[in-house]
C-alpha cells in the first residue's frame, strides 16, 4: 500500500523522440534517479511521472533538525516523517535539482519541457473529516478543525484559517456595535434639529452648483439627503469610532494570545526557519554554499525612488477620478433627464465610485508585476525574505489603490474649491465639487458601501466560479475517452494510479501567491473595517457575514476545485502581523481625522457651547443647535459672480423677487469674502480634538498592549514543566 503512494507528480507533453525537449527532461529525470528518487510513467495524451524520495532523505532531514528535548539521540531510531512534510521536502529537492545545463525545474516549466508538478490530494483518512465536516457549506457555524487543517495542509495554511476564524469571531462584536449605532441612527432619522432646518429652510437661496446652466435652488429641496447624512454623522458615530480604533488593538493582542496557544501543540514555537532551509539545502547537494547577505544603499535607492513614482502614479489615478467626478457632475447638471438633473451630485458620487472599482480591478494586476519586479531588483536571500519584501510593496500598492479616493473625497472634498466669484477650476474650465450644506459624510457612505459591496460580491462570485467552471469543463469530456481507452489499452487503464493523477492533473492549478491571495484580500477587507469606520459603521457587519461565507469557500476551493498546496511550514502569520499593526495605528489617524474634518460633529459643538440661543439667552426650552445651519451658510452677493459663471434666468418658481444674494457652505465674511472668526474657532477645535482623540486612543493601545499578555501563562507554564520533566530525565 505504501509503495504506491507518490510524493510528487509532474506532467510533461509527449514530446518527439531526440527533440531539444524530451533530451532535457530526461536529464533532468536522471538526475532525480542518482538521488535515489522512484520514478513511474504513465501515458495517456500527456506523459506523467510519478516520483518518490527515497528513505534516506527523510532520515537525514530527522537527524539534522531533531529537537534535543523531544526526540532520541540514536541515529538508528526514526519515527514516520508526515506527510506535509515529505511534501515540503520532496518539493524542495524538485524546485532546486540542477541538470548538466545547469537547469533548474522552474527553467524548464518556462521552456514547456514539464506543463505542471503538483503533490497528490488523499482521497482517505484527514482528506475525508476535512470533506466531510470542513468544506461543507452546512458548517458555517461550526468551529474549524485546525489540526486536521494542519496534518494536510501545512502549518502555514492552518495558521490563515486560524487567523480568519479568529477575526471573524472578534468581528462578530463589532458587527453588533456597529449595527447598533446605524440602527440608532434610522431612530433619529426624522428628529435631528440640524435636518428639520434644512427641511423647512423654503427661503433660504443656495448658490448655482455649476457654472451652466444651473438655477438657484432652495436648501428645502435637499431635506432627504440631510435626514441621512444626521443618521450617519451623529454622536454615536463618535464613539463608535473609538471603539472600533480600541478594538483593532485588542483584536490583535487577542490574536497573540491565540497563536501562541495554536502553536505550542506543534512543537514549533521556537523553530527557526533558517536553520531549515539549510538543513534542505544540505540535503539536496553536500556541497552547497550558503548565500550570505548583503545590503546595496544603491538598489535601495533605486527601489525606493521606483516605490515613490508608483504611488505618485496611483495619487494620479485618485486624480483622475476626482476630474471624472467635476466633469461628470457638470453633464449630469445640464442632462435632459430630469432625474439625472435632480441627483446630478449623487449619480456622479455612485458612478466614481464603480469606476473607481474597475480601477482596484485593473490595478491590482499591476501592482503585483511591479511588486515582484521591484522584489527581483533586491535579490533577496531566500524565499521567504522575497515574500516578505513582496507583501510590504504589493499591500502598500494595493492600500493606495483602495484608498486615495476615499481619502479625496474624506479631507479635500469640498475643502479646497474656493468660493463662488472665485472658484477653483480644472482646466480653467470645471468647477471642483462642493460638500451638501448638511456635510461630506454621506459621499464617503455611499463610496465605501459601493466599494465593500462590489468588492466583497464579485470577488468572491469570480473566485468561486472560475474554479469550480474549471472543474466542471475539464471533468464532462474525460469519460468517453476513458471508454475508448478500455477497448484499445485494457492494461493501462486497469493501472490504479492514472485515474487519481488524472483527476488531480483536471483540478485548477495554485501557485505560491494563492495563500497570499487570500491573505490580501482579508487584510484590505480588515483596512476598510477599520481605518474609515467612522463614516461606514456597517463596515464590520459586512464584513462579517462575508468571512462567513470566505471560510467555508476557501475551504471547498482548497479541497475539491484546487490541486494541493504545498504545505509550508511556519510559527506565526508572518509579515502580516507587523501590517496589521500599522492598519491599527492607521484606523486611530483615520478615525480622527474623519471626525475632526468630515464630520460636522467639531462645528456643531463649538456652535452650541459658544454660539447657540442656550449660551447667548441662557434660554432653558430651546434645543441648542438650533440656528446652527444659518450660522454655517456665508452670503453672497450675485453682481460679485465671476465672467465663468452664467447667472442663471431661471428662479425658483415661488420667489418673486430678483435674487439679490445666495448662501453657500462657508465662514466667509459677506463684504470681502475672508474668513471669519468662527472658521478660526472651528479650525483650532479641530485640531485640538484631533490631537486629544490620538493621544487617547494611542494610549488606550498601549495600555490594552500591556494587558493582555502575547503568551498566556498557561503555555509559559508548559514550557516550564517540559524543561524542568526534560532535565530530570538526563540527571
Amino acid at each position: 500500500q505504501d509503495e504506491e503512494k507518490w510524493d510528487f507528480i509532474l506532467v510533461s507533453d509527449i514530446h518527439e523522440v531526440g527533440s531539444k525537449k524530451e533530451i532535457k527532461r530526461k536529464k533532468f529525470l536522471d538526475e532525480l534517479s542518482k538521488k535515489g528518487f522512484t520514478i513511474k510513467k504513465i501515458e495517456d495524451k500527456k506523459l506523467f511521472y510519478g516520483v518518490r524520495a527515497p528513505k534516506e532523505i527523510f532520515q537525514k532531514y530527522q537527524w539534522l533538525l531533531r529537537n534535543p528535548d523531544s526526540r532520541p539521540q540514536n541515529p538508528d531510531d526514526h519515527q514516520d516523517v508526515p506527510v506535509t512534510t515529505r511534501i515540503r521536502i520532496v518539493n524542495f529537492i524538485l524546485q532546486n535539482t540542477t541538470t548538466p545545463d545547469l537547469e533548474k525545474l522552474s527553467d524548464l516549466m518556462k521552456r514547456k519541457v514539464f506543463e505542471a508538478t503538483f503533490p497528490l490530494h488523499e482521497e482517505e483518512g484527514v482528506w475525508e473529516n476535512l470533506n466531510e465536516k470542513w468544506a461543507r457549506w452546512r458548517d458555517m457555524c461550526r468551529k474549524q478543525p485546525i489540526e486536521d487543517i494542519r496534518s494536510y495542509f501545512g502549518e502555514k495554511v492552518a495558521l490563515y484559517f486560524a487567523w480568519l476564524g479568529w477575526y471573524t469571531y472578534l468581528l462578530g462584536f463589532a458587527a453588533v456595535a456597529g449595527t447598533a449605532v446605524f440602527v440608532a441612527g434610522i431612530t433619529v432619522f426624522s428628529s435631528g434639529q440640524v435636518s428639520k432646518e434644512i427641511c423647512e429652510a423654503n427661503t433660504t437661496v443656495m448658490c448655482p452648483l455649476c457654472d451652466q446652466e444651473c438655477p438657484f435652488w432652495l436648501l428645502s429641496e435637499t431635506c432627504t439627503y440631510a435626514k441621512i447624512t444626521h443618521m450617519i454623522d451623529n454622536e454615536g458615530t463618535v464613539l463608535f469610532a473609538m471603539v472600533m480604533a480600541i478594538w483593532a488593538t485588542v483584536f490583535l493582542e487577542l490574536w497573540k494570545r491565540e497563536r501562541a496557544n495554536v502553536v505550542t501543540n506543534w512543537d514549533l514555537y521556537r523553530w527557526d526557519e533558517e536553520e531549515e532551509e539549510l538543513a534542505l539545502e544540505l540535503i539536496n547537494n553536500l556541497q552547497h554554499e550558503p548565500q550570505k547577505y548583503q545590503h546595496s544603499y544603491l538598489r535601495s535607492t533605486i527601489v525606493l525612488l521606483l516605490v515613490l513614482v508608483t504611488i505618485g502614479v496611483l495619487i494620479g489615478i485618485a486624480h483622475a477620478l476626482v476630474i471624472y467626478r467635476v466633469v461628470a457632475m457638470a453633464l449630469f447638471t445640464q442632462s435632459k433627464v430630469e432625474f439625472l438633473c435632480e441627483q446630478a451630485n449623487t449619480m456622479a458620487v455612485m458612478t466614481g465610485a464603480v469606476l473607481h472599482y474597475i480601477t482596484i480591478v485593473i490595478m491590482t494586476k499591476v501592482n503585483k508585476w511591479v511588486a515582484l519586479y521591484l522584489c527581483d531588483l533586491e535579490k533577496p536571500r531566500t524565499f521567504s525574505h522575497h515574500e516578505n519584501n513582496f507583501t510590504v510593496k504589493f499591500f502598500t500598492f494595493q492600500f493606495f489603490t483602495h484608498f486615495s479616493s476615499l481619502i479625496y473625497i474624506a479631507f479635500f472634498l469640498g475643502r479646497i474649491n474656493g468660493h463662488p466669484g472665485n472658484y477653483v477650476r480644472i482646466a480653467g474650465k470645471w468647477r471642483l465639487e462642493e460638500c451638501h450644506p448638511s456635510g461630506c459624510i454621506t459621499d464617503l457612505f455611499i463610496q465605501m458601501g459601493i466599494i465593500m459591496l462590489l468588492k466583497q460580491t464579485i470577488s468572491n462570485v469570480v473566485e468561486y466560479l472560475i474554479p469550480w467552471i474549471y472543474h466542471k469543463a475539464h471533468k464532462k469530456p474525460q469519460c468517453p475517452k476513458k471508454r475508448n481507452m478500455m477497448v484499445g489499452e485494457e492494461e493501462e487503464v486497469e493501472d490504479p494510479c492514472k485515474k487519481q493523477w488524472l483527476s488531480n492533473y483536471q483540478l485548477k492549478e495554485v501557485n505560491v501567491f494563492s495563500l497570499f491571495d487570500e491573505f490580501l484580500e482579508m487584510v484590505i477587507q480588515y483596512s476598510f473595517t477599520t481605518i474609515f469606520v467612522a463614516a461606514f459603521p456597517l463596515a464590520p457587519l459586512l464584513a462579517f457575514i462575508n468571512n462567513l461565507f470566505e471560510i467555508r469557500l476557501d475551504a471547498i476551493k482548497m479541497m475539491r476545485l484546487c490541486r494541493r498546496m504545498v504545505p509550508r511550514k511556519a510559527n506565526d502569520i508572518g509579515i502580516w502581523l507587523q501590517v496589521l499593526e500599522a492598519i491599527g495605528i492607521l484606523a486611530v489617524i483615520g478615525n480622527g481625522l474623519v471626525i475632526a474634518i468630515t464630520s460636522d460633529f467639531i462645528p456643531m459643538q463649538v456652535y452650541k457651547y459658544a454660539y447657540s440661543p442656550c449660551k447667548v439667552e441662557n434660554s432653558t426650552g430651546v434645543d441648542c443647535s438650533s440656528g446652527y445651519i444659518n450660522h454655517s451658510l456665508s452670503i453672497f452677493h450675485i453682481q460679485d459672480f465671476d465672467q465663468y459663471t452664467k447667472v442663471p434666468k431661471r428662479l425658483p418658481h415661488f420667489v418673486t423677487d430678483e435674487v439679490k444674494e445666495c448662501r453657500y457652505r462657508d465662514y466667509r465674511n459677506a463684504d470681502d469674502y475672508s474668513y471669519t472668526a468662527q472658521f478660526w474657532h472651528i479650525f483650532a477645535a479641530r485640531l485640538a480634538f484631533l490631537i486629544l482623540f490620538e493621544h487617547v486612543a494611542l494610549c488606550v493601545k498601549l495600555i490594552a498592549a500591556w494587558y493582555v499578555p502575547d503568551v498566556p501563562q498557561s503555555v509559559k507554564n508548559k514550557f516550564l514543566e517540559r524543561k524542568h520533566s526534560n532535565l530530570r530525565r538526563e540527571l
